[in-house]
């Protein structure tokens, strides 16, 4: 009989950014009051299923919306590298059309290649290290369920990866929300399925029309 294991890719709650700067790895950057009660959120949900294993990425954000989860579960947080947000030439800055990170020449060098992307981290290199953390995990939980707590951009790939779609896309199109998952099931080692649901759905914000995302 084929064994089903069931990967959560969930990302983290909403993070306390009043002065909007794209923080990609920066260390510093936690949940806001709101991002605390979808954490909150998601833990209730999942409470009650099967899970065996809480993984977070190694920045403040991700750990603290896993930390409610593992909380319930009697888990601990265990902390993989692998799936950490994509690195970005643009952190710590602002980043959107009418603030100045895209007026000046400095900026545009950056911006060539969109396939690539040419502003950071290769999106082949980031689908390989997100799609070994979550093998590591199928293996480490084979017939249970395990929760990695990672960033949009990491999801978002990873899930592309999984599809056998194109890596490279419009990052307007990603649907990945705040405390969103995005679950895998694998019959053995092979996915067989995707899902896609908002715990959270009701507490996410309302962007303005022209809101750049400042971070993921």
């Amino acid at each position: 009989m084929t064994t089903h294991t069931v990967v959560h890719l969930l990302r983290h709650g909403e993070v306390h950014n009043p002065d909007g700067i794209m923080y990609g790895r920066l260390p510093g950057y936690q949940l806001s009051g709101r991002g605390v009660a979808m954490a909150e959120r998601v833990a209730g949900v999942l409470g009650e299923r099967d899970i065996v294993r809480v993984v977070a990425s190694p920045l403040e954000r991700a750990r603290q919306t896993a930390a409610p989860l593992a909380t319930v579960l009697e888990l601990g947080v265990d902390v993989d590298e692998r799936i950490t947000e994509a690195d970005n030439v643009f952190a710590g800055k602002t980043f959107g059309v009418g603030d100045g990170s895209l007026r000046r020449p400095s900026s545009w060098w950056h911006l060539r290649n969109p396939l690539r992307p040419s502003w950071g981290e290769p999106y082949t290199v980031v689908a390989e290290r997100m799609l070994a953390a979550v093998a590591d995990a199928v293996g480490s939980a084979a017939g249970r369920e395990v929760v990695l707590v990672s960033h949009q951009l990491p999801i978002w790939v990873a899930r592309c990866a999984v599809e056998r779609r194109r890596l490279w896309h419009d990052p307007r199109q990603r649907r990945c929300s705040l405390a969103s998952l995005t679950s895998v099931t694998f019959a053995g080692e092979t996915p067989v399925r995707v899902s896609y649901s908002e715990p959270a759905a009701d507490l996410l914000p309302v962007p303005s029309a022209n809101q750049p995302t400042a971070g993921a």
